[in-house]
């Protein structure tokens, strides 16, 4: 079993963790970290500490309605995709630890092809 490395946590709610195949589990956001375990495998977990986060991408459809997705970006250990059954309320305990300038809206699918289009 891996110890946890926050002593306080604020949120803890079901989660997805999308790499070649999703992991199901729990993701936990507490003062020291976001961590996601896994609820079948206890050695598949992921422990990211709050001064390697640079910045957290949200996916936002239908003006902040609907967030499918986020995305917590390191510096050493790439980027990592998760989803929750509130995202809403796990970006918002987020925000707490992450600096507001380093939260971000992802790319519509419009701005991607006019970024695409328009580049050199």
């Amino acid at each position: 079993m891996v110890e946890s490395q926050n002593t306080k946590v604020d949120l803890t709610t079901d989660a997805t963790w999308f790499r070649a195949v999703a992991s199901y589990g729990n993701i936990m956001v507490g003062n020291k970290a976001i961590e996601f375990y896994n609820n079948r495998n206890l050695s598949d977990y992921v422990q990211i500490p709050w001064n390697e986060v640079t910045y957290v991408v949200a996916d936002v459809h239908f003006k902040g309605k609907y967030i499918p997705r986020f995305e917590v970006r390191t510096r050493a250990s790439g980027t990592f995709i998760f989803t929750t059954k509130n995202n809403k309320k796990t970006l918002r305990a987020i925000r707490n630890y992450v600096p507001a300038d380093h939260m971000r809206q992802a790319l519509s699918l419009w701005q991607n092809l006019k970024r695409r289009f328009t580049r050199n």
